[in-house]
């Protein structure tokens, strides 16, 4: 039987470059466990994802308080969304502020992922993962594919990314070379839509980020890697799709 880990041990905080700290949920299983990026700006802070949502993301790691934040959702799936009710300022793409406004264990594919065997480690208690649901968080800012978040001396593309989700998004720092890819690409196991439509959508959203001259990719899952190693992992997918 897999124990109750206690709050305080839940959230892992590592600070990396460029103002860059990754923040994770090291109790769940590496596959489902999602990277919430938080990137320092001089005017405000990005917190790009916020996890599950088990334990409260503000009350147990004290970095997303310190100054204003953007909470950024990459896409509207349950491990990447649950505790951005917990912030007032909430940003996601159009084609998915409908699922933000009302999250449902389907919607958000709750109901065909959660259970105990996500973790290594269960949430605190009173936690049962058959009642996991994700809390709704409106958008207060709806972006669409070219559009700036700004941070002051920061500024971050908005690349609409479907294929994965219909909404989903990847973040684009050209002055430093840095792409927060959320579920799009990472280095690892990628889930793809089924659709005929979705795999279209899958290949251009490849290309597009392909094609940018990228230094370093912070991703939805798995370790940050190279502008080379993006491009290969790209590379090898275009291949396989015969694409």
């Amino acid at each position: 039987m897999i124990s109750h880990e206690k709050p305080e041990n839940w959230w892992r905080v590592t600070p990396l470059a460029d103002a860059v700290t990754l923040i994770d949920e090291p109790h769940i299983q590496p596959f489902y466990r999602c990277n919430v990026w938080h990137i320092r700006g001089s005017a405000g802070d990005m917190l790009v994802d916020s996890g599950m949502g088990v334990v409260p993301l503000r009350q147990w790691v004290p970095l997303v308080t310190e100054r204003p934040l953007q909470a950024v959702a990459s896409h509207s799936h349950f491990d990447h969304i649950g505790c951005h009710d917990e912030f007032s300022c909430r940003l996601c793409h159009a084609a998915e502020a409908h699922l933000m406004r009302a999250p449902t264990r389907e919607n958000t594919y709750a109901d065909k992922y959660v259970t105990d065997d996500i973790f290594t480690a269960l949430p605190p208690e009173p936690y049962r993962s058959e009642h996991y649901a994700v809390a709704a968080a409106p958008a207060t800012r709806l972006l669409w594919d070219g559009d700036v978040i700004d941070l002051g001396d920061r500024r971050f593309e908005v690349i609409h990314t479907p294929g994965h989700s219909p909404g989903g998004i990847a973040l684009w720092e050209a002055a430093t070379g840095i792409l927060v890819a959320g579920d799009i690409v990472y280095d690892g196991k990628l889930i793809e839509g089924t659709s005929d439509l979705e795999q279209r959508q899958y290949i251009e959203s490849m290309k597009r980020l392909y094609a940018l001259p990228v230094r370093v990719v912070h991703a939805g899952h798995f370790p940050s890697y190279s502008g080379e190693r993006h491009r290969q992992i790209i590379e090898d997918w275009l291949r396989e799709k015969g694409a």
